[in-house]
């Protein structure tokens, strides 16, 4: 069984007008289940597929930067004013857990170099993550800091955005070992038609209000990058009309 069932926001009285509370996908949002052990957020940016897994992170416990309910650094990004106004549903409490977050995983390096323990990167395939390519630390971290294993949670924030096209599909073969336990329960917010290509998963789409549970290829991400490949010429000719 999954560890997370779903999610509801409680809106403050009155009713805020400033950000977060100002994100159109908030306006009809009640309720957010997790039905499938994968879940994957999309939209454009600035949709709010950051803002909300962010505050889901922190409402399950987790430092807002990034890392496991343990990770103790300094996270001043944040005020959490989302994340205090959902209430999470467990069908039973995840006993592990790690929130990825691409845009702050220097810090969390950085954080690991200062606990000045070198046998903490064993977690991490024995070596500093500042000793790795950009990709490599993240592919040592899912590989060796993230195992399936039994009421897991893992959030990720755009674990491709360091990854090759190779990388992602090791991602891909990542998410199937971690899935295949039943009990490990992966929430991705994320750009790439390669990841959201998952069997199985569910896919939300951030785009309008509400947000709405969409099939792999009516996302945005599959349909832009096919039709791009299909006719790059043609792509780029109408892409830049304006500028002939």
């Amino acid at each position: 069984m999954l560890p997370l069932r779903e999610v509801r926001l409680t809106w403050p009285t009155p009713r805020p007008s400033t950000y977060p509370w100002n994100l159109t996908v908030l306006e009809h949002l009640n309720v957010l289940s997790f039905p499938t052990a994968v879940t994957f957020f999309i939209g454009d940016n600035g949709s709010g597929k950051s803002t909300i897994l962010e505050s889901l992170a922190i409402a399950s416990g987790f430092n807002p930067e990034g890392g496991s309910r343990h990770a103790a650094y300094h996270a001043a990004h944040t005020d959490g004013q989302l994340s205090q106004a959902m209430r999470l549903t467990w069908n039973h409490k995840a006993l592990h857990g790690f929130f990825f977050r691409a845009e702050s995983f220097f810090s969390y390096a950085s954080y690991l170099e200062e606990l000045e323990d070198d046998s903490v990167f064993t977690s991490y395939g024995g070596k500093s993550l500042h000793q790795q390519s950009h990709g490599e630390s993240f592919l040592s971290l899912f590989r060796n800091r993230l195992q399936p294993r039994s009421s897991a949670l893992y959030l990720f924030d755009e674990p491709e955005s360091a990854l090759s096209i190779t990388g992602q599909l090791a991602f891909l073969r990542l998410l199937k070992q971690w899935s295949g336990t039943g009990q490990t329960q992966v929430i991705i917010a994320t750009h790439s038609p390669i990841l959201l290509a998952f069997p199985g998963a569910t896919i939300y789409s951030f785009d309008a209000a509400p947000i709405t549970s969409i099939r792999y290829e009516d996302s945005t991400p599959y349909q832009l990058t096919l039709s791009f490949l299909k006719s790059p010429d043609v792509f780029l000719r109408e892409l830049f009309r304006d500028d002939d």
